[in-house]
């Protein structure tokens, strides 16, 4: 029998870069997920989540969005409404119509007038995420 390297061809995108780096997820507006979402990309949140948010670069949570769990990312821009807390490793950026119900944990944060935040805010240098991406259970995904 012959050794015989097998070697797989990376799918590319338009833009040259491996498929899925970076790749954008979207809870629409109507649509509810109960379970935990994982990504290595971008998770945007304009529906309902019941359940952690776990994105190794950034979770969105739009106007009308609504997260009944814990965010772990390393950059989380808040629009709407977070009960849980929110862990990002570098930044997390409250908007002026943010209602946040849990603590931040963040290297640098942003808030704006009117974001609201009940829960107390840790700044720490080089905190990383407590739990690795990609290792939840299967989301439900329900469409209203």
């Amino acid at each position: 029998m012959t050794n015989m390297a097998i070697f797989k061809e990376e799918k590319q995108d338009t833009k040259g870069g491996p498929v899925g780096e970076g790749a954008l997820s979207i809870i629409a507006a109507g649509m509810t997920v109960t379970g935990d979402i994982d990504s290595t990309g971008v998770v945007k949140v304009e529906g309902r989540v019941e359940g952690a948010v776990r994105s190794a670069r950034q979770v969105l949570v739009g106007r009308q969005g609504v997260v009944r769990g814990d965010i772990e990312t390393r950059e989380a821009v808040i629009g709407g409404t977070v009960e849980g807390t929110i862990n990002g490793t570098e930044r997390v950026e409250v908007q002026a119509t943010a209602a946040i119900q849990g603590d931040i944990h963040t290297r640098t944060i942003v808030i704006a007038e009117g974001g609201k935040i009940n829960g107390s805010v840790r700044m720490e240098e080089g905190r990383h995420a407590t739990r690795s991406i990609g290792s939840a259970e299967p989301a439900l995904v329900v469409a209203k």
